[in-house]
Protein backbone atom coordinates (compact mmCIF):
# COMPACT_ATOMS: atom_id res chain seq x y z
CA UNK A 1 0.00 0.00 0.00
CA UNK A 2 2.90 2.14 0.65
CA UNK A 3 5.84 0.88 -1.30
CA UNK A 4 5.35 3.65 -3.76
CA UNK A 5 6.15 6.55 -1.30
CA UNK A 6 9.01 7.43 -0.11
CA UNK A 7 10.48 6.23 3.08
CA UNK A 8 9.69 8.82 5.34
CA UNK A 9 5.72 9.16 3.96
CA UNK A 10 5.75 5.72 4.59
CA UNK A 11 6.67 5.62 8.04
CA UNK A 12 4.43 8.56 8.95
CA UNK A 13 1.88 6.81 7.01
CA UNK A 14 2.71 3.56 9.43
CA UNK A 15 2.57 5.67 12.36
CA UNK A 16 -0.87 7.25 11.58
CA UNK A 17 -2.42 3.93 11.10
CA UNK A 18 -0.68 2.32 13.86
CA UNK A 19 -2.50 4.76 15.98
CA UNK A 20 -6.00 4.48 14.62
CA UNK A 21 -5.40 0.93 14.91
CA UNK A 22 -4.80 1.42 18.60
CA UNK A 23 -7.63 3.74 18.98
CA UNK A 24 -9.68 1.33 17.13
CA UNK A 25 -8.86 -1.48 18.83
CA UNK A 26 -8.81 0.18 22.55
CA UNK A 27 -10.55 -2.88 24.99
CA UNK A 28 -13.29 -0.24 26.15
CA UNK A 29 -14.24 0.61 22.70
CA UNK A 30 -14.10 -2.99 21.74
CA UNK A 31 -16.51 -4.13 24.74
CA UNK A 32 -19.08 -1.38 23.76
CA UNK A 33 -18.70 -2.64 19.88
CA UNK A 34 -19.36 -6.30 20.99
CA UNK A 35 -22.06 -5.42 23.61
CA UNK A 36 -23.73 -3.51 20.48
CA UNK A 37 -22.98 -5.91 17.77
CA UNK A 38 -24.24 -8.95 20.36
CA UNK A 39 -27.96 -7.44 20.70
CA UNK A 40 -27.82 -5.94 17.56
CA UNK A 41 -27.41 -9.73 15.46
CA UNK A 42 -29.86 -11.37 18.06
CA UNK A 43 -32.57 -8.66 17.52
CA UNK A 44 -31.86 -9.53 13.26
CA UNK A 45 -32.12 -13.11 13.70
CA UNK A 46 -35.14 -13.27 15.33
CA UNK A 47 -36.65 -11.09 12.44
CA UNK A 48 -34.76 -13.15 9.58
CA UNK A 49 -32.56 -16.37 10.10
CA UNK A 50 -29.35 -15.44 8.96
CA UNK A 51 -25.74 -14.90 8.89
CA UNK A 52 -22.93 -11.77 9.56
CA UNK A 53 -19.68 -11.12 9.17
CA UNK A 54 -17.45 -8.43 10.76
CA UNK A 55 -14.41 -7.05 9.61
CA UNK A 56 -12.11 -5.76 11.60
CA UNK A 57 -9.12 -2.94 11.01
CA UNK A 58 -6.16 -5.53 12.30
CA UNK A 59 -5.75 -9.73 13.39
CA UNK A 60 -5.39 -8.23 16.79
CA UNK A 61 -8.44 -6.47 16.76
CA UNK A 62 -10.25 -9.44 15.44
CA UNK A 63 -8.70 -11.73 18.13
CA UNK A 64 -9.49 -8.84 20.85
CA UNK A 65 -13.13 -8.57 19.43
CA UNK A 66 -13.68 -12.52 19.59
CA UNK A 67 -12.84 -12.47 22.92
CA UNK A 68 -15.27 -9.84 23.77
CA UNK A 69 -18.06 -11.67 22.15
CA UNK A 70 -17.87 -15.03 23.90
CA UNK A 71 -17.49 -13.18 27.45
CA UNK A 72 -21.05 -12.12 26.50
CA UNK A 73 -21.86 -15.25 24.86
CA UNK A 74 -19.32 -18.39 26.10
CA UNK A 75 -22.31 -20.52 24.14
CA UNK A 76 -21.04 -19.24 20.94
CA UNK A 77 -17.73 -20.84 21.29
CA UNK A 78 -15.63 -24.33 20.65
CA UNK A 79 -12.80 -25.08 20.07
CA UNK A 80 -14.02 -27.71 17.54
CA UNK A 81 -13.65 -26.25 13.82
CA UNK A 82 -17.05 -27.85 13.10
CA UNK A 83 -19.08 -26.42 16.07
CA UNK A 84 -19.54 -23.11 17.81
CA UNK A 85 -21.26 -19.96 16.34
CA UNK A 86 -18.48 -17.60 15.84
CA UNK A 87 -15.38 -18.35 14.36
CA UNK A 88 -12.25 -15.98 13.03
CA UNK A 89 -11.13 -16.52 8.99
CA UNK A 90 -6.93 -15.12 8.86
CA UNK A 91 -3.74 -16.38 8.20
CA UNK A 92 -0.71 -16.43 10.45
CA UNK A 93 2.47 -17.38 11.03
CA UNK A 94 3.99 -19.60 14.22
CA UNK A 95 5.39 -15.99 15.43
CA UNK A 96 2.51 -14.91 15.59
CA UNK A 97 1.32 -14.59 19.84
CA UNK A 98 0.04 -17.38 21.35
CA UNK A 99 -3.36 -16.37 21.93
CA UNK A 100 -4.14 -15.84 18.14
CA UNK A 101 -2.94 -19.26 17.35
CA UNK A 102 -6.42 -21.18 17.97
CA UNK A 103 -7.88 -18.78 15.46
CA UNK A 104 -5.15 -19.70 11.98
CA UNK A 105 -4.82 -22.64 10.60
CA UNK A 106 -4.28 -24.28 6.96
CA UNK A 107 -6.07 -23.69 3.72
CA UNK A 108 -7.79 -27.00 4.39
CA UNK A 109 -9.00 -25.52 7.82
CA UNK A 110 -9.99 -22.10 5.92
CA UNK A 111 -12.23 -24.20 3.61
CA UNK A 112 -14.17 -26.10 6.17
CA UNK A 113 -15.55 -22.66 7.53
CA UNK A 114 -15.92 -21.72 4.40
CA UNK A 115 -18.53 -24.05 3.85
CA UNK A 116 -20.11 -23.90 7.12
CA UNK A 117 -20.50 -20.54 6.52
CA UNK A 118 -22.04 -21.01 3.59
CA UNK A 119 -24.75 -23.88 5.16
CA UNK A 120 -27.58 -21.88 5.79
CA UNK A 121 -28.53 -24.94 8.70
CA UNK A 122 -25.33 -24.51 10.30
CA UNK A 123 -24.89 -23.40 13.31
CA UNK A 124 -21.67 -20.69 12.28
CA UNK A 125 -23.89 -17.58 12.37
CA UNK A 126 -20.94 -14.64 12.57
CA UNK A 127 -17.76 -14.84 11.03
CA UNK A 128 -14.83 -12.18 12.21
CA UNK A 129 -12.08 -11.37 9.01
CA UNK A 130 -9.72 -8.86 8.38
CA UNK A 131 -9.09 -9.40 4.85
CA UNK A 132 -9.97 -12.97 3.95
CA UNK A 133 -13.59 -13.27 2.24
CA UNK A 134 -14.08 -9.47 1.29
CA UNK A 135 -13.90 -10.77 -2.47
CA UNK A 136 -15.05 -13.91 -4.28
CA UNK A 137 -16.94 -15.22 -1.42
CA UNK A 138 -20.55 -16.18 -1.26
CA UNK A 139 -23.18 -16.81 1.31
CA UNK A 140 -26.76 -16.13 0.30
CA UNK A 141 -27.66 -16.63 4.00
CA UNK A 142 -25.50 -14.11 5.30
CA UNK A 143 -27.36 -10.83 5.50
CA UNK A 144 -25.64 -8.52 7.01
CA UNK A 145 -22.13 -7.07 7.72
CA UNK A 146 -20.55 -4.97 10.51
CA UNK A 147 -17.78 -2.91 9.35
CA UNK A 148 -14.88 -1.55 12.38
CA UNK A 149 -12.24 -0.98 9.33
CA UNK A 150 -11.56 1.93 7.23
CA UNK A 151 -12.23 0.95 3.37
CA UNK A 152 -12.75 2.93 0.51
CA UNK A 153 -13.37 2.89 -3.54
CA UNK A 154 -14.15 -0.68 -5.20
CA UNK A 155 -12.58 -2.61 -2.37
CA UNK A 156 -15.12 -1.42 -0.25
CA UNK A 157 -17.91 -2.04 -2.96
CA UNK A 158 -16.30 -5.58 -3.16
CA UNK A 159 -16.93 -6.00 0.14
CA UNK A 160 -20.72 -4.84 1.09
CA UNK A 161 -21.59 -6.82 -1.93
CA UNK A 162 -21.08 -9.82 0.36
CA UNK A 163 -24.39 -9.94 2.01
CA UNK A 164 -25.88 -8.51 -0.62
CA UNK A 165 -26.75 -11.88 -2.37
CA UNK A 166 -30.49 -13.19 -3.24
CA UNK A 167 -32.08 -15.47 -0.62
CA UNK A 168 -36.12 -16.37 -0.48
CA UNK A 169 -37.83 -13.40 1.38
CA UNK A 170 -34.36 -11.87 1.87
CA UNK A 171 -34.73 -7.65 1.30
CA UNK A 172 -31.31 -6.52 0.99
CA UNK A 173 -28.01 -7.33 2.84
CA UNK A 174 -27.69 -4.55 5.92
CA UNK A 175 -24.03 -2.54 6.78
CA UNK A 176 -23.48 -1.95 10.26
CA UNK A 177 -20.96 1.08 10.31
CA UNK A 178 -19.22 1.18 12.90
CA UNK A 179 -16.42 3.22 11.85
CA UNK A 180 -17.58 5.83 9.87
CA UNK A 181 -17.03 4.34 5.99
CA UNK A 182 -20.79 5.81 5.02
CA UNK A 183 -19.56 9.13 3.01
CA UNK A 184 -16.42 6.53 1.18
CA UNK A 185 -19.49 4.29 0.42
CA UNK A 186 -20.93 7.66 -1.04
CA UNK A 187 -17.72 8.38 -3.00
CA UNK A 188 -17.62 4.96 -4.63
CA UNK A 189 -21.18 4.55 -5.34
CA UNK A 190 -20.21 8.14 -7.96
CA UNK A 191 -18.76 5.24 -10.27
CA UNK A 192 -22.32 3.54 -10.74
CA UNK A 193 -25.19 4.15 -12.49
CA UNK A 194 -27.85 6.44 -11.20
CA UNK A 195 -30.06 2.86 -10.77
CA UNK A 196 -27.38 1.24 -8.58
CA UNK A 197 -26.80 4.29 -6.52
CA UNK A 198 -30.52 4.68 -5.71
CA UNK A 199 -30.98 1.02 -4.88
CA UNK A 200 -27.61 1.33 -2.38
CA UNK A 201 -26.93 3.09 0.80
CA UNK A 202 -30.73 3.23 2.26
CA UNK A 203 -30.50 5.13 5.00
CA UNK A 204 -32.71 3.49 8.35
CA UNK A 205 -35.01 5.96 8.45
CA UNK A 206 -36.20 4.88 4.91
CA UNK A 207 -36.69 1.26 6.02
CA UNK A 208 -38.52 2.58 9.41
CA UNK A 209 -41.18 4.77 7.11
CA UNK A 210 -41.50 1.43 4.79
CA UNK A 211 -42.56 -0.48 7.92
CA UNK A 212 -44.37 1.96 9.41
CA UNK A 213 -46.38 2.00 5.74
CA UNK A 214 -46.77 -1.30 5.35
CA UNK A 215 -47.61 -2.31 9.43
CA UNK A 216 -50.70 0.36 8.80
CA UNK A 217 -51.62 -1.79 5.32
CA UNK A 218 -51.68 -4.59 7.23
CA UNK A 219 -53.72 -3.80 10.31
CA UNK A 220 -55.91 -2.03 7.95
CA UNK A 221 -56.70 -5.90 7.41
CA UNK A 222 -58.14 -6.38 10.53
CA UNK A 223 -60.41 -3.44 11.27
CA UNK A 224 -63.22 -4.09 12.96
CA UNK A 225 -61.47 -6.86 15.06
CA UNK A 226 -59.50 -6.69 18.59
CA UNK A 227 -56.62 -8.74 18.00
CA UNK A 228 -54.57 -7.14 21.20
CA UNK A 229 -55.09 -10.20 23.28
CA UNK A 230 -53.08 -11.63 20.54
CA UNK A 231 -50.21 -9.99 21.63
CA UNK A 232 -50.86 -9.12 25.30
CA UNK A 233 -53.66 -11.57 27.02
CA UNK A 234 -52.90 -15.26 28.32
CA UNK A 235 -51.71 -18.11 26.29
CA UNK A 236 -55.31 -19.39 26.05
CA UNK A 237 -56.75 -15.89 25.04
CA UNK A 238 -53.35 -15.47 22.49
CA UNK A 239 -54.83 -18.90 20.93
CA UNK A 240 -58.60 -17.87 20.50
CA UNK A 241 -57.41 -14.57 19.21
CA UNK A 242 -55.16 -16.46 16.56
CA UNK A 243 -58.32 -19.27 15.52
CA UNK A 244 -60.31 -15.36 15.34
CA UNK A 245 -57.64 -13.82 13.08
CA UNK A 246 -57.55 -16.58 10.82
CA UNK A 247 -61.02 -16.86 10.45
CA UNK A 248 -61.46 -13.27 9.92
CA UNK A 249 -58.65 -13.04 7.06
CA UNK A 250 -59.91 -16.38 5.30
CA UNK A 251 -63.82 -14.69 5.57
CA UNK A 252 -62.62 -11.61 3.97
CA UNK A 253 -60.08 -13.10 1.20
CA UNK A 254 -63.33 -15.32 0.34
CA UNK A 255 -65.37 -12.50 0.19
CA UNK A 256 -62.60 -10.97 -1.90
CA UNK A 257 -62.33 -14.06 -4.50
CA UNK A 258 -65.73 -14.08 -4.69
CA UNK A 259 -66.16 -10.45 -6.60
CA UNK A 260 -63.66 -11.92 -9.44
CA UNK A 261 -63.90 -13.34 -12.26
CA UNK A 262 -60.70 -14.05 -13.33
CA UNK A 263 -59.09 -17.38 -12.00
CA UNK A 264 -55.75 -15.45 -11.78
CA UNK A 265 -57.57 -12.99 -9.91
CA UNK A 266 -59.03 -15.25 -7.35
CA UNK A 267 -55.90 -16.61 -6.50
CA UNK A 268 -54.49 -13.13 -6.20
CA UNK A 269 -57.21 -12.81 -3.57
CA UNK A 270 -56.55 -15.55 -1.55
CA UNK A 271 -52.68 -14.81 -1.19
CA UNK A 272 -53.51 -10.50 -0.27
CA UNK A 273 -52.88 -10.68 3.42
CA UNK A 274 -50.09 -13.18 3.09
CA UNK A 275 -47.82 -11.26 0.37
CA UNK A 276 -48.98 -7.99 2.77
CA UNK A 277 -47.07 -9.93 5.43
CA UNK A 278 -44.34 -11.08 3.40
CA UNK A 279 -43.65 -7.63 2.27
CA UNK A 280 -44.08 -6.45 6.29
CA UNK A 281 -41.54 -8.79 7.28
CA UNK A 282 -39.19 -7.95 4.40
CA UNK A 283 -39.94 -4.37 5.89
CA UNK A 284 -38.81 -5.11 9.83
CA UNK A 285 -35.71 -7.42 9.04
CA UNK A 286 -34.26 -4.23 7.52
CA UNK A 287 -34.78 -2.15 10.50
CA UNK A 288 -35.26 -4.67 13.39
CA UNK A 289 -32.50 -3.69 15.63
CA UNK A 290 -34.00 -0.10 15.48
CA UNK A 291 -36.41 1.68 18.40
CA UNK A 292 -39.37 1.91 16.30
CA UNK A 293 -38.92 -1.47 14.94
CA UNK A 294 -38.66 -2.89 18.63
CA UNK A 295 -41.93 -0.83 19.43
CA UNK A 296 -44.22 -2.76 16.92
CA UNK A 297 -42.07 -5.82 16.93
CA UNK A 298 -45.17 -7.87 18.91
CA UNK A 299 -47.87 -6.76 16.22
CA UNK A 300 -45.24 -7.77 13.58
CA UNK A 301 -45.13 -11.11 15.43
CA UNK A 302 -48.35 -12.01 15.44
CA UNK A 303 -48.92 -11.13 12.33
CA UNK A 304 -46.49 -13.43 10.84
CA UNK A 305 -47.72 -15.80 13.29
CA UNK A 306 -50.75 -15.57 11.36
CA UNK A 307 -49.52 -15.64 7.76
CA UNK A 308 -47.33 -18.58 9.17
CA UNK A 309 -50.46 -20.66 10.37
CA UNK A 310 -52.24 -19.95 6.65
CA UNK A 311 -49.63 -21.98 5.26
CA UNK A 312 -49.30 -24.44 7.44
CA UNK A 313 -53.22 -24.81 7.13
CA UNK A 314 -52.56 -24.93 2.78
CA UNK A 315 -51.77 -27.50 1.20
CA UNK A 316 -48.09 -27.96 1.32
CA UNK A 317 -47.33 -30.85 -1.30
CA UNK A 318 -45.75 -28.29 -4.00
CA UNK A 319 -43.91 -25.99 -1.32
CA UNK A 320 -39.99 -26.38 -1.34
CA UNK A 321 -38.27 -27.57 1.90
CA UNK A 322 -36.81 -24.18 2.46
CA UNK A 323 -40.41 -22.32 2.24
CA UNK A 324 -41.96 -25.25 4.95
CA UNK A 325 -38.28 -24.60 7.17
CA UNK A 326 -39.50 -20.84 7.17
CA UNK A 327 -42.90 -21.39 7.94
CA UNK A 328 -41.92 -23.36 11.20
CA UNK A 329 -39.01 -20.94 11.91
CA UNK A 330 -41.74 -17.85 11.79
CA UNK A 331 -44.34 -20.39 14.25
CA UNK A 332 -41.28 -21.06 17.13
CA UNK A 333 -39.80 -17.52 16.70
CA UNK A 334 -43.51 -16.45 17.64
CA UNK A 335 -44.11 -19.31 20.07
CA UNK A 336 -45.46 -18.48 23.50
CA UNK A 337 -43.38 -19.30 26.56
CA UNK A 338 -46.00 -20.23 29.01
CA UNK A 339 -45.87 -23.01 32.56
CA UNK A 340 -49.88 -23.02 31.58
CA UNK A 341 -51.73 -26.37 30.47
CA UNK A 342 -53.74 -25.14 27.03
CA UNK A 343 -55.98 -27.31 25.35
CA UNK A 344 -55.81 -26.02 22.01
CA UNK A 345 -58.56 -27.57 20.44
CA UNK A 346 -61.11 -25.93 22.60
CA UNK A 347 -59.43 -22.24 22.01
CA UNK A 348 -60.06 -23.55 17.96
CA UNK A 349 -63.83 -24.52 19.03
CA UNK A 350 -63.50 -27.95 19.60
CA UNK A 351 -63.60 -29.91 22.45
CA UNK A 352 -63.40 -33.79 21.53
CA UNK A 353 -60.10 -35.21 22.05
CA UNK A 354 -60.49 -37.48 19.19
CA UNK A 355 -59.08 -35.36 16.54
CA UNK A 356 -59.22 -37.99 13.96
CA UNK A 357 -61.36 -37.39 10.74
CA UNK A 358 -62.24 -41.05 10.77
CA UNK A 359 -64.05 -39.82 14.70
CA UNK A 360 -67.66 -39.11 13.96
CA UNK A 361 -67.64 -36.54 17.09
CA UNK A 362 -64.96 -34.70 15.55
CA UNK A 363 -66.66 -34.74 12.21
CA UNK A 364 -70.19 -33.39 14.32
CA UNK A 365 -67.85 -31.09 16.00
CA UNK A 366 -66.42 -29.10 13.05
CA UNK A 367 -69.83 -29.04 11.59
CA UNK A 368 -71.11 -27.19 14.03
CA UNK A 369 -68.02 -24.89 14.88
CA UNK A 370 -68.81 -20.89 14.71
CA UNK A 371 -65.65 -19.80 12.82
CA UNK A 372 -66.84 -22.12 9.41
CA UNK A 373 -63.76 -20.58 6.96
CA UNK A 374 -61.59 -21.65 9.91
CA UNK A 375 -62.86 -25.02 10.51
CA UNK A 376 -63.25 -25.68 6.35
CA UNK A 377 -59.11 -24.87 6.54
CA UNK A 378 -58.87 -27.38 9.02
CA UNK A 379 -60.81 -30.13 7.05
CA UNK A 380 -59.34 -29.61 4.18
CA UNK A 381 -55.45 -29.41 5.59
CA UNK A 382 -56.86 -33.32 7.13
CA UNK A 383 -58.36 -34.45 4.79
CA UNK A 384 -55.16 -33.61 2.40
CA UNK A 385 -53.14 -35.32 4.58
CA UNK A 386 -54.94 -38.26 5.59
CA UNK A 387 -55.42 -38.66 1.25
CA UNK A 388 -51.65 -38.01 0.93
CA UNK A 389 -50.97 -40.44 3.41
CA UNK A 390 -52.72 -43.62 1.34
CA UNK A 391 -50.87 -42.64 -1.89
CA UNK A 392 -48.45 -45.20 -1.49
CA UNK A 393 -50.96 -47.66 -0.40
CA UNK A 394 -53.75 -47.11 -3.38
CA UNK A 395 -52.47 -45.38 -6.12
CA UNK A 396 -56.42 -45.53 -7.68
CA UNK A 397 -58.49 -44.62 -4.59
CA UNK A 398 -56.00 -41.60 -3.95
CA UNK A 399 -56.84 -40.14 -7.47
CA UNK A 400 -60.72 -40.54 -6.80
CA UNK A 401 -60.65 -39.06 -3.58
CA UNK A 402 -57.92 -36.10 -4.73
CA UNK A 403 -60.38 -35.18 -7.45
CA UNK A 404 -63.55 -35.41 -5.42
CA UNK A 405 -61.81 -32.99 -2.69
CA UNK A 406 -60.36 -30.72 -5.78
CA UNK A 407 -63.45 -30.63 -7.17
CA UNK A 408 -65.13 -29.66 -4.08
CA UNK A 409 -63.04 -26.62 -3.45
CA UNK A 410 -63.10 -25.39 -7.05
CA UNK A 411 -66.81 -25.32 -6.88
CA UNK A 412 -66.58 -23.62 -3.68
CA UNK A 413 -64.13 -20.90 -5.09
CA UNK A 414 -66.61 -20.33 -7.73
CA UNK A 415 -69.44 -19.48 -6.02
CA UNK A 416 -71.52 -22.62 -6.88
CA UNK A 417 -71.84 -23.66 -3.15
CA UNK A 418 -71.58 -21.94 0.43
CA UNK A 419 -69.30 -21.86 2.75
CA UNK A 420 -71.61 -24.33 4.81
CA UNK A 421 -72.35 -26.29 1.91
CA UNK A 422 -68.53 -27.20 1.23
CA UNK A 423 -67.97 -27.99 4.64
CA UNK A 424 -71.12 -30.76 4.26
CA UNK A 425 -69.42 -32.55 1.12
CA UNK A 426 -66.23 -32.32 2.69
CA UNK A 427 -67.50 -34.05 6.35
CA UNK A 428 -68.99 -36.68 3.32
CA UNK A 429 -66.18 -37.14 2.05
CA UNK A 430 -64.04 -37.77 5.24
CA UNK A 431 -66.64 -40.34 5.88
CA UNK A 432 -65.86 -42.47 2.96
CA UNK A 433 -62.60 -42.56 3.38
CA UNK A 434 -63.24 -43.58 6.76
CA UNK A 435 -65.27 -46.54 5.03
CA UNK A 436 -62.36 -46.95 2.37
CA UNK A 437 -60.14 -47.92 5.37
CA UNK A 438 -62.47 -50.44 6.54
CA UNK A 439 -63.23 -52.23 3.28
CA UNK A 440 -60.16 -55.12 3.78
CA UNK A 441 -61.67 -56.34 6.36
CA UNK A 442 -65.58 -56.84 5.01
CA UNK A 443 -64.03 -58.05 1.68
CA UNK A 444 -61.27 -60.31 3.25
CA UNK A 445 -58.65 -58.69 1.27
CA UNK A 446 -55.28 -57.03 2.46
CA UNK A 447 -54.45 -53.81 2.01
CA UNK A 448 -51.99 -54.12 -0.68
CA UNK A 449 -54.97 -56.44 -2.18
CA UNK A 450 -58.02 -53.94 -2.13
CA UNK A 451 -55.21 -51.58 -4.16
CA UNK A 452 -54.92 -54.08 -6.95
CA UNK A 453 -58.24 -54.91 -7.16
CA UNK A 454 -59.45 -51.16 -7.43
CA UNK A 455 -57.51 -50.72 -10.98
CA UNK A 456 -58.92 -53.44 -12.03
CA UNK A 457 -61.94 -52.37 -10.83
CA UNK A 458 -61.77 -48.76 -12.12
CA UNK A 459 -63.59 -49.66 -15.03
CA UNK A 460 -67.01 -50.60 -14.22
CA UNK A 461 -68.00 -52.81 -17.12
CA UNK A 462 -64.73 -54.83 -15.94
CA UNK A 463 -66.94 -55.93 -12.85
CA UNK A 464 -70.21 -56.75 -15.01
CA UNK A 465 -68.61 -59.10 -17.01
CA UNK A 466 -65.86 -60.57 -14.13
CA UNK A 467 -68.15 -60.17 -11.05
CA UNK A 468 -66.32 -59.16 -7.50
CA UNK A 469 -64.80 -62.93 -6.63
CA UNK A 470 -63.29 -63.47 -9.77
CA UNK A 471 -61.29 -59.83 -9.46
CA UNK A 472 -60.33 -60.40 -6.12
CA UNK A 473 -59.17 -63.62 -6.85
CA UNK A 474 -56.75 -61.97 -9.94
CA UNK A 475 -55.62 -59.02 -7.22
CA UNK A 476 -54.56 -62.06 -4.90
CA UNK A 477 -52.66 -63.51 -7.63
CA UNK A 478 -51.22 -59.84 -8.99
CA UNK A 479 -50.15 -59.39 -5.09
CA UNK A 480 -48.14 -63.31 -5.16
CA UNK A 481 -46.68 -62.47 -8.40
CA UNK A 482 -45.06 -58.50 -7.24
CA UNK A 483 -43.68 -60.36 -4.05
CA UNK A 484 -42.33 -62.96 -6.58
CA UNK A 485 -40.34 -59.72 -8.19
CA UNK A 486 -39.68 -57.82 -5.21
CA UNK A 487 -36.00 -58.21 -6.22
CA UNK A 488 -36.72 -56.17 -9.45
CA UNK A 489 -33.51 -53.11 -9.89
CA UNK A 490 -35.23 -50.38 -10.19
CA UNK A 491 -31.75 -48.40 -10.71
CA UNK A 492 -33.12 -49.24 -14.62
CA UNK A 493 -36.69 -48.47 -14.17
CA UNK A 494 -37.42 -48.57 -17.65
CA UNK A 495 -36.45 -52.17 -18.26
CA UNK A 496 -38.32 -53.00 -14.51
CA UNK A 497 -41.48 -51.77 -15.78
CA UNK A 498 -41.09 -53.74 -18.71
CA UNK A 499 -40.88 -57.09 -16.52
CA UNK A 500 -44.19 -56.17 -14.67
CA UNK A 501 -45.93 -55.58 -17.77
CA UNK A 502 -44.97 -58.82 -19.02
CA UNK A 503 -46.46 -59.85 -15.63
CA UNK A 504 -49.45 -58.18 -15.16
CA UNK A 505 -50.31 -59.27 -19.19
CA UNK A 506 -49.73 -62.68 -18.50
CA UNK A 507 -52.00 -62.94 -15.25
CA UNK A 508 -54.97 -60.88 -16.48
CA UNK A 509 -55.14 -63.18 -19.97
CA UNK A 510 -55.06 -65.82 -17.59
CA UNK A 511 -57.94 -65.15 -15.87
CA UNK A 512 -59.96 -63.63 -18.79
CA UNK A 513 -60.06 -60.08 -17.84
CA UNK A 514 -61.50 -58.50 -21.27
CA UNK A 515 -58.95 -57.93 -24.09
CA UNK A 516 -60.77 -54.28 -24.42
CA UNK A 517 -60.52 -52.75 -21.01
CA UNK A 518 -56.30 -54.70 -20.17
CA UNK A 519 -54.50 -51.21 -21.52
CA UNK A 520 -55.82 -49.37 -18.96
CA UNK A 521 -55.85 -51.80 -16.81
CA UNK A 522 -52.33 -52.68 -17.26
CA UNK A 523 -51.75 -48.77 -16.61
CA UNK A 524 -53.58 -48.51 -13.61
CA UNK A 525 -52.01 -52.37 -11.99
CA UNK A 526 -48.15 -50.74 -13.04
CA UNK A 527 -48.13 -47.79 -11.10
CA UNK A 528 -49.86 -49.04 -8.00
CA UNK A 529 -47.21 -52.14 -8.45
CA UNK A 530 -44.58 -49.57 -8.91
CA UNK A 531 -46.04 -47.53 -5.64
CA UNK A 532 -45.90 -50.78 -3.37
CA UNK A 533 -42.39 -51.64 -4.47
CA UNK A 534 -40.94 -48.12 -4.55
CA UNK A 535 -42.20 -48.39 -0.85
CA UNK A 536 -40.52 -51.45 0.09
CA UNK A 537 -37.04 -50.26 -0.68
CA UNK A 538 -37.15 -46.90 1.12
Amino acid sequence: MTEDEAVSEQERLKRKWSTVEALVGAEKRLQMVAEDLVAHFEARVQAMDGKAMVVCMSRRICVDLYNQIIALRPAWHSDDDNEGSVKIVMTGAASDPESWQPHMGSKARRDLLAKLAKDPKDPLKLVIVRDMWLTGFDSPSMHTMYVDKPMQGHGLMQAIARVNRVLRDKPAGLIVDYIGIAQNLKSALCQYSKSDQEQAGIDEAEAVAELLERLDVVRAKFHGLDYSKGMNGTPHQRLVTLAEALNWILAKQDEAAQRETDKEAKKVAHRRYQDAVLGLSKAFALCSASDAAREVRDAVGFFQTVRAALFKAADTSGRSAADRDLAIRQIVNGAVASTEIVDILSAAGLSSPDISILSDQFLAEVGQMEKKNLALEALKKLLNDEIRSRSRSNVIETRKFSERLEEAIARYHTNAISTVEVLHELIALAKDLRDARQRGEEDDLTKDEIAFYDALADNKSAIDILGNDQLKLIAHELLKGLKANANIDWAHRDSARACLRVLVKRILRKYGYPPDLEGAAVRGVLAQAEAILSDAIR
